[in-house]
């Protein structure tokens, strides 16, 4: 029997450029997740959450990558490469560093989210295009 990968909703929306909410909301519609945002029965049933999964609930559900990609597939949602990935938190940091009087989310707040392993890559592209904004990780969120 093939082994699954276990993912969290961050970790799977990552990979489709999406939010969690937003990937949330996709096992919401396909029934796998309860208004409260726990798995169904029939999650369980699908194979598509972790039953060892301690509390069921919140951030420490995993889900199973692949069941969970197809769903997201057959939702219309394409999954996104690397560096469509490094350009879209390019863009996004770059125009909150730019600033807006209707939005109060700071580029250093919205960076709290960007991956670990994607901040180089960022930080070097938003060098390249002159912007001044940098990404900086507090020691302990470096992986």
């Amino acid at each position: 029997m093939a082994t699954s990968t276990w993912a969290t909703l961050n970790d799977l929306g990552r990979n489709f450029g999406i939010s969690s909410f937003h990937c949330g909301r996709a096992l919401e519609h396909q029934g796998w997740r309860d208004r409260h945002g726990r798995p169904t029965d029939a999650a369980l049933v699908a194979g598509a959450v972790d039953q060892r999964t301690p509390h069921m609930s919140g951030r420490s559900v995993l889900w199973n990558a692949d069941l969970c990609a197809k769903l997201l597939e057959r939702q219309g949602y394409r999954p996104v490469s690397r560096s469509q990935h490094i350009g879209q938190w390019t863009d996004l940091l770059e125009a909150m560093n730019a600033g807006s009087p209707s939005i109060t989310t700071t580029a250093d707040q919205m960076a709290e989210e960007l991956p670990a392993d994607l901040v180089e890559d960022v930080n070097r592209q938003l060098s390249r295009r002159g912007c001044r904004y940098q990404v900086c990780r507090p020691l302990s969120n470096r992986h």
